[in-house]
């Protein structure tokens, strides 16, 4: 799991803490075992001590895949893991499965931009089975799937038919390939023609957190509008809107983060079960 939800970059005090516990929770309960990724004290590390979660909650500078040489060098205190440097770390340390929210993606606008997250490049080229609630859904969704296709990651919908938002359950894109369970998904990652490419599991958020998907959408447009007005691009453009997003929702966007987050932690733990067994 990375580090980067759990910390100040992520989710707001004290609900980052109940993430971490749910997720370790739940991760245990089907018998895999947790490993949180960060840079601490200049090591990357893939697994903490008990004693020391209480680090990964405050204060963090953030770290992708491109960071993890700086931070070692530089001996960072605490460097927040994002999913490209949390998928790196897992294939060096012999990690199959990796679980988060959301991945990043392309960016609207990404024709003039080019702005298109490390996520999908770090999934395409480590052999990590990525598990996540789709990607954020103020990404241009439908050329994620595209870029996916591109790069050769294969997209699997898990006991669903649709690509998820984050928030909402369907963006009205459907996936490529529904799977029922996790030994198809280890048939997927033992099977897939390019050995260095990762696969993509998508699990949507459980029916009872969803957020109303005509709401979020308002909330969306009128949040990316006021990026464009203020000059925000690039990384922080996610959390200013998902900042809008909570603001919006009234705090209802936070019982949606921390049920989406345990679920997906359930759903790797059971596919990390399915590929420890023999084949």
């Amino acid at each position: 799991m990375e580090s980067t939800i759990f910390s100040n970059l992520g989710l707001p005090s004290p609900n980052n803490a109940e993430a971490l516990r749910r997720c370790i929770d739940a991760v245990r309960a089907a018998g895999a075992v947790p490993a949180v990724t960060a840079v601490l004290d200049g090591i990357a590390r893939v697994g903490l001590e008990d004693t020391e979660h209480e680090r990964i909650l405050g204060p963090a500078r953030k770290a992708a895949e491109r960071d993890l040489a700086v931070a070692l060098a530089q001996q960072w205190s605490f460097g927040a893991t994002t999913v490209s440097a949390s998928v790196a770390l897992a294939h060096a340390a012999g990690v199959q499965v990796f679980a988060t929210g959301g991945i990043g993606g392309v960016h609207r606008g990404a024709e003039l931009t080019f702005d298109i997250s490390a996520d999908l490049d770090a999934i395409a080229n480590h052999p990590v089975v990525t598990v996540c609630a789709g990607a954020k859904a103020f990404l241009d969704l439908a050329r994620t799937l595209e870029y996916l296709e591109t790069i050769g990651v294969p997209v699997l919908g898990w006991r669903h038919d649709w690509f998820p938002a984050f928030y909402t359950r369907s963006s009205g894109l459907p996936v490529p390939h529904r799977v029922e369970s996790a030994a198809e998904v280890a048939g997927v990652l033992a099977h897939r023609a390019r050995p260095e490419t990762g696969v993509l599991v998508t699990a949507p958020i459980p029916e009872a957190a969803e957020l109303p998907a005509a709401e979020l959408d308002a909330v969306l447009e009128q949040a990316l509008a006021d990026c464009a007005a203020s000059g925000v691009v690039g990384a922080a453009v996610t959390p200013f809107v998902l900042g809008r997003i909570g603001a919006a929702t009234e705090g209802r966007s936070i019982p949606a983060n921390l049920a989406l987050a345990e679920n997906n932690a359930r759903v790797a733990a059971e596919i990390a079960g399915a590929l420890a067994r023999p084949r």
